[in-house]
């Protein structure tokens, strides 16, 4: 499944009608029935009233169809035009003729006041919102911003359920400026929209499911059209690495997590307890030797390498001692824990110098180390993935955070190319490239997450799948998507506030049954 742009689909649609043949009418009848198949599988109450807001295009033109076909069904349905019928035009006039002709009840916002117009809300059960659809690229102009407000009042009341993309968020980025409905759940055509994933875009779509209205998915291949990819639970178990039946410990690999200091004893544990607890054969744990006992006290099924500390941190000797023995390793992960000191840069520019091309994952703090480091990366042997958060993107880019955040997928993969690396952008919805470009999308997200520890979760998991001998993409695809669903679970049991890093290892293993 692809995330779609308003280009892009204005592309597919464009296809759909010309070179296959089938008209725009069609295709607007088709979303409206898709639309009104939902509703009626997700009424909130017996005899519901239903209030269809429509604006002047061809998202109105949905909501047209979408009031036509309710009120065939027995629903009790008012459509409420907000535009001049006047200013109506192309597929959504026929649609709105096709409503007047059957002589079907309509209010005319511009021939009563948005007064009279709460008032009809306040008597409904349900609100579709066929405003805007996925043209909104700024400001929402009156007198929708005004509607947008008096809907967005019964948010957790009243069942809201937008067309396409929620009115006011912009399809491309997920960027809302001013107002901008607060779905409850949001039925889209054909593909998600990247909207849905970026920015404020999570905010306001609520559930969302993308459905059929006889636009090939295939138009997006035919016009190569270059689409981040959306992981579904299905790719996942497709990518997840296969585990033999006879297999043993040395079958699965054996993980290094390097990190660890005197502040930060626990994100190297959650890495190594991840790794452990998601199938990886072995998992070693190279920490400073002054927090060694605590570590292997709490944690007797790691494998441990206590190497030199100074001042809570790996010496600079600690390299060496650690260098002899990396050949064992399937894969390493660098940085939970690991804390910034003196020598650093020069720490990991030789650990990762030693190294004889396995994988080999930075985070944390080994982000902040290895900006300065990007010529030896590039030259290195084996795949190389770096998972930072916003913060440590931004770092890595010299821009800030708010620039990050306004062009995520753009800035990720721009630097995962030049960069050669896999990169894993964390946020509330994560987003994945690989060195070549390809670009992936987790739709999942949860507040239960933003949490200390949760990412070093995260990393040991990619570490485990890698082990394991999963493909880098791969691995990265799985952990994420698994990660976050852990914590979406946890929290339906735990609360949104109590969702610990070692409760996100427990719903990993539950996810993975």
């Amino acid at each position: 499944m692809f995330a779609a742009g308003q280009r892009d689909m204005q592309r597919m649609d464009q296809y759909t009608m010309e070179r296959i043949g089938l008209p725009g009418v069609v295709l607007m009848e088709n979303a409206g029935a898709r639309v009104v198949e939902e509703i009626l599988g997700d009424l909130p109450c017996p005899n519901p009233r239903v209030i269809v807001l429509a604006g002047g295009g061809n998202n109105g033109g949905d909501g047209f169809v979408i009031a036509r076909r309710l009120i065939d069904a027995g629903v009790r349905t008012l459509l409420c035009l907000l535009v001049d019928p006047d200013r109506l035009k192309g597929d959504a006039k026929i649609h709105f003729d096709v409503y007047m002709n059957r002589g079907l009840p309509v209010f005319y916002l511009q021939e009563h006041s948005l007064k009279g117009l709460k008032n009809e809300l306040n008597t409904a059960d349900v609100v579709v919102d066929a405003i805007l659809g996925t043209g909104v690229n700024g400001p929402v102009r009156e007198p929708f911003s005004n509607v947008i407000s008096m809907v967005n009042e019964h948010t957790g009341k009243k069942l809201i359920l937008s067309v396409d993309i929620p009115s006011g968020v912009s399809s491309d980025t997920g960027k809302v400026v001013g107002e901008a409905i607060k779905a409850d759940k949001t039925i889209t055509f054909v593909f998600p929209k990247k909207g849905f994933f970026l920015q404020e875009g999570p905010k306001y779509i609520g559930d969302w499911k993308a459905v059929d209205i006889s636009v090939p998915p295939s138009a997006a291949v035919d016009l190569g059209l270059d689409m981040p990819k959306v992981i579904t639970g299905p790719l996942v178990r497709e990518v997840l690495p296969k585990r033999p039946r006879h297999g043993h410990k040395g079958t699965f690999g054996h993980a290094l997590i390097v990190g660890g200091s005197r502040p930060y004893v626990g994100a190297p544990i959650f890495s190594a307890r991840a790794a452990l607890h998601s199938g990886a054969g072995l998992v070693t744990l190279a920490v400073p030797e002054g927090i060694y006992p605590m570590a292997a006290a709490q944690n007797p099924e790691l494998l441990f390498m206590p190497l030199s500390d100074e001042h809570g941190h790996f010496a600079a000797r600690a390299v060496h001692e650690i260098i002899p023995q990396l050949r064992q390793f399937d894969c390493v992960a660098v940085g939970p824990g690991m804390g910034r000191f003196a020598g650093g840069e020069e720490w990991l520019k030789s650990l990762i110098g030693s190294l004889s091309g396995q994988p080999l994952i930075i985070d944390a703090d080994g982000l902040y180390f290895v900006r300065d480091l990007m010529d030896l990366v590039r030259q290195y042997k084996g795949p190389v993935i770096f998972t930072p958060h916003p913060g440590e993107m931004a770092r890595l880019v010299n821009r800030t955070v708010k620039e990050v955040e306004e062009n995520r997928i753009e800035i990720a993969r721009e630097y995962a190319k030049e960069g050669h690396v896999f990169l894993l952008l964390k946020g509330h919805r994560s987003i994945i490239v690989s060195p070549d470009g390809q670009v992936y999308i987790n739709p999942l997200g949860h507040d239960a997450l933003g949490k200390g520890g949760s990412g070093d979760v995260l990393t040991g998991l990619i570490a485990s799948f890698l082990a394991q001998g999963a493909e880098p993409l791969h691995a990265m695809i799985a952990a994420s998507y698994l990660h976050a669903r852990a914590g979406q679970e946890k929290a339906k049991v735990l609360s949104h506030y109590g969702v610990m890093p070692l409760d996100i290892i427990e719903g990993i293993k539950e996810q993975l049954k």
